[in-house]
């Protein structure tokens, strides 16, 4: 099946990077791109439905063409490039593309600006994070090249891993020199003995494709103990899924996601 990034561009400084770190992807896995927009209609509170019918169609108009501006100049011509535009709510469209028969990664900006942002991984994203049942590739702003020689995934003992989600992601990742570390983090005096074995055991499955090892990161230092292995890198990506406790415990959104995410380079991954 023909692989797809559907690239939610708001015309931010993000946009630039977002673009060149999904072509860039792209050109390894032969991706085809959607390049996808969500028009903000500022019309008068009481225009009447046809007006602001036609002052939604100009301002979507305008924003296709500054779409295929922005495309003509950040992305090649090798590239197969389609568009979408629309005032209607994302949770309404991307549904329909994501009906379509492709293998798709949505790609949104993380905007790291203001501590309740950073902690709630900025509202667009955890929008399209809790309405979709697809893989969610969320950038920090600064980096714009591929890369995925260290990939971190996170594990939590009471939600079951998707394992499904994960092969279906690494359909998009090259494995020659691809080194995958399955982690948990333990609170202090925790029990680890069962998730050890479920660490254990998810590296063994990929192991026949992936360099795999796994870690358990416990006690008052774990924040610390993982930043020594997750580095602010351009060549790691870390991979979490919905509803694990990296995405709703406070603390762990905190100091994990603000502190690897937001301050450093590291792409999130975000299964569902």
């Amino acid at each position: 099946m023909t692989k797809r990034f559907i690239i939610l561009i708001d015309f931010s400084e993000y946009s630039s990077n977002l673009i060149k770190y999904a072509c860039d992807w792209s050109k390894q896995v032969n991706a085809e791109i959607l390049l996808l927009h969500k028009t903000i209609v500022l019309a008068p509170a009481l225009t009447d439905n046809e007006s602001r019918q036609q002052i939604a169609q100009h301002a979507n108009d305008e924003a296709l063409q500054k779409l295929k501006s922005l495309a003509k100049e950040l992305i090649p011509n090798i590239f197969n490039v389609s568009y979408s535009v629309s005032d209607s709510h994302l949770q309404l469209i991307l549904p329909k593309f994501l009906a379509e028969p492709f293998e798709n990664l949505i790609f949104v900006g993380l905007k790291g600006t203001g501590l309740i942002k950073k902690i709630l991984l900025g509202s667009v994203a955890i929008q399209i994070i809790d309405s979709t049942n697809n893989i969610v590739v969320a950038m920090p702003k600064e980096i714009n090249t591929f890369s995925h020689e260290k990939i971190f995934v996170a594990v939590t003992e009471k939600h079951p891993f998707n394992i499904l989600k994960l092969n279906n992601f690494l359909k998009f990742i090259d494995n020659k020199n691809t080194n995958i570390t399955f982690f948990y983090l333990a609170k202090p005096n925790e029990k680890i003995i069962g998730i050890e074995k479920q660490l254990r055991e998810l590296s063994k499955i990929f192991a026949d494709r992936f360099k795999t090892d796994f870690a358990i990161y416990e006690g008052h230092n774990s924040f610390d103990d993982i930043k020594k292995v997750i580095n602010n890198k351009i060549d790691e990506m870390l991979i979490v899924q919905k509803g694990s406790r990296l995405l709703t415990d406070q603390i762990f959104r905190k100091f994990l996601i603000n502190e690897l995410i937001y301050d450093g380079q590291t792409p999130l991954i975000v299964l569902p």
